[in-house]
């Protein structure tokens, strides 16, 4: 039996990390590019200076359009190659660092979150897509990033919604992996490159599950204070903690472990036009009340999941996704793209059907409702 583990070659966080950024584009050579949208650049300024002086370094600004297009990756390939920069920088949120993802392919990488809204900072894999905004394919590269560098003092700053949404990717990850396991299905960390085509399969090593486990446990001991903490704009260690599981955590159990149910169902929810305001993770954590319900979990188990998403402020019903009208037509597109064959719902441990998912959010939003209306 085959068996993957995937990660990035360093992780390093804490206060005021950025200020030591410098150490790490000298382990390449003198210069980066830094992939950056321009009010991130602004947030971080000063410590981007106070690197540089520090360790001698010149970083190059890209004037990055906002989108990982094609045509934006090799602009940016070719400004790399004409200032002569020895590795790439991506600082910021999602689309900046699939950028910086797409013109390294997986060398002298060094990501900088500047939020915890996502696992998608470790992974080895990245978003295109089009000039207008819209899903273009996704990208695979031969390794992980080289550095994650998290500056917490700039994570505690940013705004609590995002490290709430990053609870909801994350509150997926253990039930995801679980399910992976129980199915022995395909990881991404045995894939080449993304490729499907390997002979053998791929499944989960004990390691990544274990992660995802922990990852929960984290999430349940400090969720609450590190949102707090986030509302204060204070790093504690339940911040820290919380920073952890978001983003490493999670992220190697999403792709060393494996995703099930919950990111199909919340591929599928974004066909529903109210769910577009919201942030992945917040429709992740609803989508996993609905593959709880699919797996007929243990009351208890919900129960624990419940009580944690209205503790933080996640959704937990339709409504708390923007979707306060659906017909049961609404639910079978959902269901259709959640089911598509390429989708992860297959790596649940039983056949799950179009139906079934339709019938599951709709208890779940049942079952989401009337734990509100008591908890208030």
């Amino acid at each position: 039996m085959r068996k993957a583990f995937i990660s990035p070659l360093k992780y390093v966080q804490g206060e005021n990390e950025i200020m030591n950024l410098g150490y790490f584009i000298k382990q390449y050579g003198k210069s980066a590019l830094l992939i950056a949208n321009p009010d991130d650049v602004k947030r971080v300024q000063d410590k981007l200076d106070h690197t540089k002086e520090k360790f001698g370094v010149t970083i190059i600004e890209s004037g990055f359009s906002g989108e990982n297009t094609r045509d934006e990756v090799k602009r940016l390939k070719q400004l790399a190659i004409e200032k002569n920069c020895d590795c790439t920088i991506g600082l910021g949120g999602g689309k900046a660092i699939d950028a910086a993802k797409s013109v390294a392919e997986g060398d002298a990488l060094i990501i900088v979150p500047t939020i915890a809204a996502t696992d998608a900072p470790t992974s080895h894999s990245a978003v295109l897509y089009t000039p207008e905004g819209a899903f273009d394919d996704y990208a695979y590269f031969k390794q992980s990033p080289s550095v994650i560098l998290i500056d917490t003092t700039v994570i505690a700053n940013a705004p609590t919604r995002f490290l709430v949404s990053g609870m909801g990717d994350a509150l997926s990850t253990y039930f995801e992996a679980r399910a992976t396991a129980l199915s022995y299905s395909q990881v991404n960390a045995g894939l080449p490159n993304g490729s499907k085509d390997m002979n053998l399969p791929t499944i989960g090593t004990n390691t990544a599950l274990g992660l995802a486990k922990l990852c929960y446990e984290m999430l349940l001991e400090d969720g609450v204070k590190a949102k707090l903490s986030c509302d204060s704009n204070i790093v504690t260690p339940a911040l820290e903690n919380i920073v952890e599981a978001n983003i490493l955590l999670s992220g190697l159990g999403f792709e060393s472990a494996g995703l099930a149910a919950a990111h199909a169902i919340h591929n599928g929810l974004t066909a529903l036009e109210g769910t577009h305001s919201y942030y992945h993770g917040e429709k992740v954590a609803f989508s996993t009340l609905v593959q709880l319900v699919l797996e007929n979990a243990p009351a208890d188990e919900i129960d624990e999941v419940l009580n944690f998403c209205v503790s933080v402020g996640l959704p937990v019903s339709l409504s708390d996704i923007g979707v306060t009208e659906v017909s049961k037509d609404d639910l079978m597109r959902v269901a259709q793209i959640a089911c598509i064959p390429e989708e992860s719902i297959h790596s649940m441990p039983f056949p799950v059907s179009e139906e079934d998912v339709v019938n599951a959010i709709l208890l779940a939003d049942q079952i989401g409702t009337e734990f509100k209306k008591k908890a208030s």
